[in-house]
Order: C-alpha cells, then structure tokens, then sequence
C-alpha cells in the first residue's frame, strides 16, 4: 500500500515508543538488518558497526551520549583524552555512513515502515516512519454472490473497474514517485546545496590563489642594516616588521623580489579554514590546493571550492560567461549583464565602507565537467560573509525558500550583501539570484 508524505513523521529520544510498543522496536531492528545485510554495508566492518552502535544507543535511550569523544572511546577504543581534532575516526565514519543509507534508500526495491536516517552535523539516528493509508477489506464470507446483471449493470461495472485500474496505475506510479523522492524533499536545503559534492568518494578540493607578494631583497636589508645595526639581521625581523622607509626615498626594481609563500589572503586563508571544518563535521575529506598547485585537469577530476574573485583566475574564466561577473568599471564592482548598467555597489567602490558584495555560484555543468562552487567577495569581508552564507543551514534555507522547487537540480547565482562593522561582516542576504 501507498504511504502519504504527509503521514511521515520523525522519531527521535522524545517520542521513542515506550516497552510496550515493541512493534515498532521489532520494525527498527528489522530495517537495521536489512540495511547491514545489503551491499552497502555488508561489505564494510566499521560502518557496520557504526550504524548499529548509534542505532541500539538510541533505542535504549542514549541518544544524547552519541557525542563524538563517546563513540570513540566505546566503539572504536580509543583513548578517553584522545585527540578529536587529530584522530577523525568518527567524523569520517559518520561521513561514510550518512552516504552509503542515501544509497541504500536510493537503490531501495521494496518499501518499509520505516526509515533510518542520520542527519548532517549529527551522530544521533532519526527514524522516518510512514503510515499507510487505511483500506477496508471485506471478508470472504460477507463478499456478494455473483447474480446475473443488466447491460446497464455491466457497464456501470465496466466503467467502475476502468476507473479502479486507473487509480492503481496512478497509485502506483504516485508510489514510486514518492519511494525515489521522498529522501531528497527531506532534505535540509544545506544539504541539497552541497549533494552533489559529498555524494562522490572523492575529497572536495578547496582552491586558493597565491597573489602576487613582492618584498625587499635581502641586499636591500643589508643595505639598511649598515645604517641601522641590529635592524632586520634576522629573518623574523624581516617576517614581522614592516620595512620603515622614508616615502620619499627611490628604490631600485632590483631591490624588489617576487616572493610566493605568503601570498594567500586572510579571508581566502579564513574562507578555507571554515570549509574544512564544515566539511571535516560530517566526514567529507577535502584537499587544500594553492594556486598553481591545481590545474584544469584536477578540476576535471574532482568537486571543487574556487575561493577569491580577483586573485584567484579559475574563478574570473568561470563567472565570466555567467549573468552576474566580477568588472572593474569605476573601482571593482559586481556587474548584471542582463540588466545593463545594474552594479553592486551602486557607488564606485571607494565611495563607501560599510557593505560589501559577494557572488555564490553553485555549477553542476562546469567547463570541467565537474561540480564546482564559486565563493567569492569583492574584498575579504565578502569572502567570509559568503563561506557563513553556505555553511549555515538556518541562512541558506531561509534566502532559497524563494528559489524555484526544482533548484536543487539547477546552477544558480547568488549575490550578497553584508554590512561591516569594525571590519567585521554582518548576516548576508540575497540581493540578485538566477537560475537555470
């Protein structure tokens, strides 16, 4: 029989069915082992095991022991002081295992009362129940003795049973809907957002450009130094202290060298620092890259986060046959090419200090043939309010309850705006989006 999405209904610790209602225990246990029996799970010792630890906890009522340390120390035996942050045992699992059920349920042919989920950014499982819709049977000895009919009797049986097989073929087909979709319609808009790059094995590379950093030439230092013993003798000197010329002083372009290992912005640099930790939460394992250290066939390869706008040049090739695009037209300014002479900032960018401007761009279909994400702000501020934007799922879910339904299937194209204070930025909202 066909279940409603609107009987679904999440069971969690609170509403845990009490000892008596075993039917539900039984129906739990009983999907647990249908999913540690297929080819998902059968296969892999430790998901195995995680799943059905988190699965029985929470059964018993622990739900809220499942912290990170716990699973831990009781399911993988590590130390009671051992380090989370450098042993990521159980994030990874978690990973794992939140990717193998949507598999499960994905390639799924015969339907259940229930369903065992395990939300993003959590260890606790959730069971979606669904309840199917009530039909009446006669019983044998009360169905009608078949009597001799009228032509018009049997047409008006005829056209009862055209309609009745019609409505099971539509059932049906409404069924199978619903058994494809009802995971996805679910899911958080957070998680919808970033699907398509968690659902591959491979790590999301997370793309920074190296700027161009140009700096004094030890002979420069040396030269200063003859003027001013002690000053700038050693190289911490020359890391942590700015060079104190007299801005009326002429320096030679030979005094001046390219210097390429500290060329990564602050906010790129934060901006990374964010993902990897949004990402390492759920298990998803990512590969910091530096430009030029990634080229266009690790593109090809792998998900990625391109992360800057100016400096970072796969980004400007990408946005630049895109609707919104980053343009330098009285300072740097975000521009529509639908909507002629529509810029964000409205004034030239030295004309205010308050706002900045970011684009996020979701391609599924990129030139590279791979999913990529594009966060990026006109200076570092909008960097950061973006990276906040699609890491959290109350801000991201509100801006796209907007969006059309079928977003999660499309590229889009976000532009942010967020007031700064004190260099800091505030909550970012969507001002522009596009979709297609």
């Amino acid at each position: 029989m066909g279940k409603s999405l609107e009987s679904q209904e999440t069971l969690t610790e609170s509403n845990l069915p009490d000892a008596a209602d075993v039917v539900r225990r039984q129906a739990v246990c009983e999907e647990l082992e249908r999913i540690l029996q297929g080819k998902h799970f059968r296969n892999s010792g430790r998901a195995k095991q995680f799943l059905q630890f988190i699965v029985e906890r929470t059964l018993e009522g622990h739900s809220d022991d499942l912290k990170e340390r716990t699973i831990g120390t009781e399911l993988f035996q590590r130390p009671a002081n051992y380090s989370t942050g450098d042993d990521p045992v159980v994030r990874v699992q978690a990973g794992l295992v939140r990717r193998r059920l949507e598999q499960h349920y994905q390639e799924a042919q015969e339907s259940s009362p229930v369903q065992i989920e395990l939300p993003l950014g959590s260890y606790a499982p959730e069971f979606q129940w669904f309840k199917p819709e009530t039909a009446e049977v006669l019983p044998a000895e009360n169905l009608p003795v078949e009597q001799p009919v009228s032509g018009k009797r049997l047409l008006g049986r005829k056209l009862l049973f055209s309609l009745a097989f019609a409505a099971v073929v539509i059932l049906s087909t409404g069924i199978v809907f619903v058994k494809t979709h009802r995971t996805e319609l679910r899911k958080s808009a957070l998680e919808q957002f970033w699907g398509p790059a968690i659902a591959v094995p491979q790590p999301i590379l997370l793309c920074v450009a190296d700027a161009v950093t140009y700096r004094p030439t030890p002979k420069l230092y040396e030269k200063y130094e003859r003027s001013h013993p002690g000053s700038f003798a050693t190289q911490t000197q020359r890391a942590n202290i700015p060079f104190p010329l007299d801005p009326a002083d002429k320096i030679p372009w030979g005094d001046l060298e390219l210097f390429h290992q500290w060329g990564i912005t602050k906010g790129d640099l934060t901006t990374a620092v964010r993902l990897a930790a949004f990402f390492g939460k759920i298990g998803k394992p990512v590969d910091l890259r530096v430009e030029p250290e990634y080229s266009y066939r690790d593109l090809r390869n792998s998900p990625a986060v391109l992360i800057g706008a100016f400096n970072n040049e796969w980004t400007m090739n990408l946005v630049s046959d895109l609707r919104f695009t980053f343009v330098e037209k009285d300072g740097i300014r975000i521009g529509d090419k639908v909507s002629a002479g529509r810029f964000w900032p409205s004034l030239p960018i030295h004309e205010y200090n308050r706002q900045d401007f970011a684009i996020v761009t979701r391609l599924k279909d990129t030139k590279t043939g791979q999913f990529t994400i594009i966060i990026a702000g006109l200076t570092s501020r909008g960097t950061e309010a973006a990276v906040d934007f699609v890491t959290n799922t109350s801000e991201l879910g509100t801006e796209l309850q907007a969006a059309p339904p079928d977003w999660p299937s499309k590229s889009l194209e976000l532009v942010l705006e967020t007031d700064v204070m004190d260099s800091v930025s505030g909550p970012p909202h969507v001002v522009a989006s596009y979709y297609w």
